[in-house]
């Protein structure tokens, strides 16, 4: 499996960014998926999940309500439509394969990672 992140770039504060994740493969629409950020010396951070049908979601804390992960299965591909951006969303944006639905928020829970996209907010 090979995941592709893209979508990323330099926006202001309060703009929109959707994520895409494109995988390889025809076992995509079989895996829960996630996404990840890490910011710049800081841990990689838990940001949102889907489960294999995209039924059910999971959000971080600080996501909810301006966050949306979703997925199109017959494209092989995942998005997170990023709402109200804070120069603290400032970080690499990972897509990955989850293995565990109920560890969807710990990243030992996933076994293939995309390479990130950058996301950088200004103020």
């Amino acid at each position: 499996v090979q995941l592709q992140a893209s979508g990323g770039g330099l926006v202001q504060a309060g703009d929109s960014l959707r994520l895409s994740c494109a995988a390889s493969g025809r076992t995509f629409s079989s895996f829960h998926m996630g996404w990840f950020r890490q910011a710049p010396g800081k841990e990689r951070e838990f940001v949102a999940a889907i489960t294999w049908s995209g039924s059910v979601t999971a959000y971080a804390d600080s996501m909810k309500g301006r966050f949306t992960v979703s997925r199109d299965n017959a494209k092989n591909t995942l998005y997170l439509q990023m709402n109200g951006l804070k120069p603290e969303d400032t970080a690499i944006y990972y897509c990955a394969r989850n293995i565990q639905w109920s560890r969807n928020y710990d990243s030992r829970a996933y076994d293939f990672w995309g390479q990130g996209t950058q996301v950088t907010v200004s103020s």
